[in-house]
């Protein structure tokens, strides 16, 4: 199978199930921010190479269950809504990330600041994948009708709340120091 097929070298492409529409549609947008997001979440994982903590293996799991969540999330964007989805987002899934979100934010001092992306790696990418995650779910709300499963803009929520935390959570197991805002400011 190739790569390429030049099918999309006018502008256009192609939703599941065939429809045609310009690469600039807010569906392909908004499925594209959802890749995006993963892609980010990827890379943040790629930096845990080499670096060790009870629990590591765990969080990698539940990383990586979020990540074939989120390409499930983008390929429900990517079908009409007149159409049967391939896999479907449900309550449960909004429900793990609540879960996990708990169980790592009661590990973690309690904020008192606002915070600014920082500390080990892991945690700034993560950060980003968290704004990336917000701009797919703006652009999710802006299907408004055409998004045939209301549970997509509660999971991309979600996920952004889940991916601050895990920021935290990585800062907390690996000695990554939090940035406060500046008080000269």
């Amino acid at each position: 199978m190739r790569i390429y097929t030049r099918s999309g070298d006018k502008g256009l492409t192609s939703l599941i199930y065939g429809k045609r529409v310009p690469k600039n549609d807010l569906r392909v947008e908004a499925y594209g921010t959802c890749d995006e997001a993963n892609s980010m979440i990827g890379l943040a994982l790629s930096f845990l190479d080499g670096e060790d903590w009870h629990g590591k293996d765990a969080f990698l799991d539940h990383m990586r269950r979020v990540q074939t969540i989120l390409f499930h999330v983008g390929a429900e964007l990517a079908t009409p809504k007149d159409k049967d989805v391939m896999w479907e987002l449900r309550q449960s899934h909004i429900e793990e990330l609540e879960k996990q979100i708990d169980e790592w934010d009661q590990e973690l001092p309690p904020l008192k600041n606002f915070i600014l992306p920082s500390g080990h790696k892991t945690s700034s990418a993560l950060h980003t994948a968290r704004t990336i995650a917000r701009r797919a779910e703006r652009n999710a709300v802006g299907l408004g009708d055409a998004l045939a499963n209301p549970l997509v803009v509660q999971y991309l929520n979600r996920l952004s709340d889940y991916l601050f935390v895990a920021a935290r959570y990585v800062n907390k197991q690996l000695q990554g120091k939090e940035a406060h805002l500046h008080p000269d400011v």
